[in-house]
C-alpha cells in the first residue's frame, strides 16, 4: 500500500478530496489536521516530560481527557489538544504555545524536528492531510521569511529522508484561486452568515512577520500569497517531487476518476 499526501492550497478542497479517498479505500488509515500523525504536529503540542506534566497539573480536571488524546513518542509528548472540547478559560491559548509552527521553534529546530519525523516514518497505508507542503511551507515562509530557494532546498533534504517507493502525492491546483478564497469565506460561515474562517486567516497572515516586512494588508495581498505558494509548491513537484505527484484541478475532478489513479 501507499502513503497517500493530499495538498493544495486553502479552499482546493483538500477535505472533500480526502472523504473521497476514504471511500474508495477504506483500508487506508486517515490522518486529517489535527489528528495524530506519525510525519505532522499541525494542532498538536510537541512537548518534554516537565512541561506535559505541568499542563496536567495545571488542568487537573481534564487529566483524563489531556491523557486519552496524548501520544508518547520518545522523550515527547504530542497532545491532539484542539480535540478536547472544555470551556476552562485560556486552556487552548495555553497549550498553543507548545506547537512548532507560527516562529515557536528556531529553523533549525524546526527543520530537524520534521526531518527526524520523516526519517522514523516507515509505515504504510495512510492518507495525510496537509502534511507535506501546507503548514510548513506557510511556516517557512511567513514565520522564518525563507526565500523560495531556501525552501527548495530544505525540500530536496527532506526528500532525501523519505521512502520513495510507497510515496504519493495527490495535489489539487487552481488557476481560480481569487475565486475559491472568496467562496470559502462565504461556506465557511455560521448560519447567521457571520464569517468563520476568513477573521482567522487574515489575522495570522496579518500578524506575521512576511506580512509585516512586506506590508501585506487585506484580502488581495492574501491572495497574492496563496498563489506564490501554489507556484513554489508546483516549483518542488516538478524539481523534486516529480512523478511521485499526481496534479488533479481543484473542484473539477470527478470520484469515478480517482478510481483509475494507480496509488488507491
Amino acid at each position: 500500500m501507499n502513503n497517500i499526501y493530499i495538498e493544495g492550497i486553502q479552499g482546493a478542497g483538500k477535505s472533500t478530496l480526502l472523504q473521497a479517498v476514504a471511500e474508495l479505500g477504506p483500508q487506508y488509515h486517515l490522518c486529517r489536521e489535527g489528528e495524530y500523525s506519525p510525519v505532522e504536529l499541525a494542532w498538536c503540542t510537541y512537548m518534554d516530560k516537565e512541561h506535559y506534566e505541568g499542563v496536567l497539573e495545571r488542568y487537573a480536571t481534564i487529566r483524563n481527557e489531556i491523557i486519552q488524546n496524548t501520544i508518547v513518542e520518545e522523550d515527547h509528548y504530542i497532545v491532539t489538544y484542539t480535540k478536547i472540547l472544555t470551556d476552562l478559560p485560556g486552556f487552548h491559548k495555553d497549550l498553543e504555545q507548545f506547537e512548532i509552527y507560527n516562529g515557536r521553534r528556531t529553523l533549525e529546530e524546526l527543520k530537524e524536528i520534521v526531518l527526524t519525523r520523516y526519517r522514523r516514518f516507515h509505515e504504510t497505508g495512510y492518507v495525510f492531510e496537509c502534511a507535506f507542503f501546507q503548514n510548513l511551507v506557510e511556516d517557512l515562509i511567513l514565520f522564518h521569511l525563507a526565500s523560495d530557494d531556501e525552501i527548495m532546498e530544505f525540500y530536496k533534504e527532506l526528500w532525501s529522508e523519505i521512502d520513495k517507493k510507497n510515496y504519493k502525492m495527490l495535489y489539487l491546483y487552481s488557476n481560480q484561486i481569487a475565486d475559491n478564497i472568496r467562496s470559502i469565506r462565504k461556506e465557511r460561515s455560521d448560519e447567521q452568515g457571520h464569517e468563520m474562517w476568513y477573521p482567522l486567516m487574515i489575522s495570522y497572515f496579518e500578524d506575521s512577520p512576511y506580512a509585516k516586512q512586506h506590508h501585506c494588508k487585506g484580502l488581495e495581498d492574501l491572495i497574492k500569497h496563496f498563489i506564490h505558494r501554489q507556484q513554489l509548491e508546483l516549483r518542488i513537484i516538478h524539481e523534486v517531487i516529480k512523478d511521485a505527484a499526481i496534479l488533479i484541478p481543484s473542484k473539477e475532478w470527478k470520484k469515478d476518476e480517482l478510481r483509475k489513479l494507480d496509488c488507491l
